[in-house]
């Protein structure tokens, strides 16, 4: 580790001893640490297609282990701070999946902290600093200043107006969003009306963005407007939900005016819970992203075009191709033994992906994630793909994880 490198996680580390030195109003615990460890094993197989997949199989193994220590100042003052480890072995990275690349850089970060700690033709180890942030509480507003988790929209599977971090539902091994380098302000104007508004950075101002957003709650029903600027777009949108008897109805549309031209994204979906055993907790959606390839054949050489390739990265687009509608139906068996079955596709060429998921809970720190991938649609034709998501491979996917 460079010196550099020394001087940033020392730095954290007497932010979190100053911290802890500091009087507390009350006798709560002035520190808390979570941890996490997460060792997964994913084997793919790619289609018949050697002129893109001249490897079809491969087998990657991953381990995360995130420490999450948090300091309570005081009733108002908290520091929080989540730095992980990744280790990565892999046999091939060959392939198309449709997934946002797990080692990608974090969009509106001024230092990645992300650092490579060792590495081989086919493994490698990295420590990131992934949460650094300072939360003030005073009267009606809440300020939290540093590198943090932000979401925004009312979407489940997919997002039109979170403009920040988002990943795809397709993702296998994520479970937090990674934070960004802002200054947020979340000011309460009325019982019923907030006013959030953000600045994140990255290395310059067209890797910035400066956005609000005003809510509002009548009833069973809000709304939020939004707007600003996301690196060189302009952008302005507005979600909604609301309850409609014994199911949740909810939409998000966002326009940005691009510097080549002005991109639409929408979200439209709901959720019901089936009165069936348990309960059978349903969610659907649409989603359109003018982001995203016209045709199957536009994708690759989309994704050779530098611009599109970092606004792919950004998740300015969580999928390749302009449509998609999914759903997710998860029903719980026991408390020790949940399950999940997730549909995504393309309406536009019938292709898709099935994942089927269960979950095993060994008491209250332990599970158990098995998950498989079963993509269908027209396959690879040549060096042209022939469908959105005919390049999915067919997967498995293993996680066990240990919380404390």
């Amino acid at each position: 580790m460079t010196a550099g490198r020394r001087v940033t996680v020392l730095a954290a580390c007497a932010l979190l001893a100053a911290a802890s030195s500091a009087p507390a109003q009350d006798e709560a615990p002035r520190l808390s640490l979570r941890s996490s460890l997460k060792s997964s094993a994913l084997f793919s197989r790619m289609p018949d297609a050697p002129v893109l997949f001249p490897d079809r199989g491969s087998a990657e193994g991953f381990w995360r282990f995130r420490l999450e220590p948090t300091v309570r100042i005081n009733d108002d003052v908290s520091v929080e701070v989540a730095v992980e480890q990744r280790l990565r072995a892999f046999l091939s990275q060959s392939g198309v999946s449709g997934v946002l690349p797990a080692e990608a850089n974090a969009p509106f970060r001024i230092r990645q902290l992300d650092w490579e700690l060792a590495s081989g033709a086919h493994a490698q180890w990295r420590l990131e600093m992934d949460r650094a942030a300072l939360h003030v509480r005073s009267g009606a507003v809440n300020l939290t200043v540093g590198r943090q988790a932000i979401g925004w929209g009312r979407g489940v599977l997919f997002g039109a107006v979170d403009v920040f971090s988002p990943f795809t539902p397709l993702e296998a091994d994520r479970e937090w969003r990674r934070g960004v380098d802002a200054v947020r302000a979340d000011v309460k104007l009325a019982d019923r009306v907030s006013v959030d508004a953000v600045s994140a950075f990255g290395t310059d101002i067209d890797h910035s963005a400066f956005a609000g957003r005003l809510r509002g709650y009548a009833g069973r029903a809000d709304v939020e407007v939004v707007g600003g600027r996301r690196a060189r777009d302009m952008f302005a949108g507005a979600t909604t939900s609301a309850a409609v008897g014994d199911a949740e109805l909810h939409a998000e549309v966002a326009v940005f005016n691009t510097p080549a031209d002005v991109v639409t994204k929408a979200v439209a979906g709901g959720s019901y819970r089936v009165a069936a055993g348990s309960g059978i907790l349903l969610y659907v959606e649409y989603h359109y992203s003018g982001f995203g390839a016209a045709r199957a054949a536009d994708i690759l050489p989309r994704l050779a075009d530098p611009d599109f390739q970092e606004r792919y990265l950004r998740g300015d687009t969580q999928i390749l191709g302009r449509h998609a509608l999914a759903a997710l139906a998860s029903y719980e068996f026991s408390p020790e033994w949940s399950s999940a079955l997730q549909w995504l596709q393309s309406p536009v060429d019938g292709s898709g992906v099935v994942v089927a998921s269960a979950t095993l809970t060994f008491g209250d720190r332990v599970s158990l994630l098995l998950s498989g991938y079963v993509p269908y649609g027209r396959t690879p034709v040549g060096p042209a793909l022939g469908s959105d998501f005919g390049a999915s491979p067919s997967a498995a996917f293993v996680q066990l994880r240990i919380y404390d």
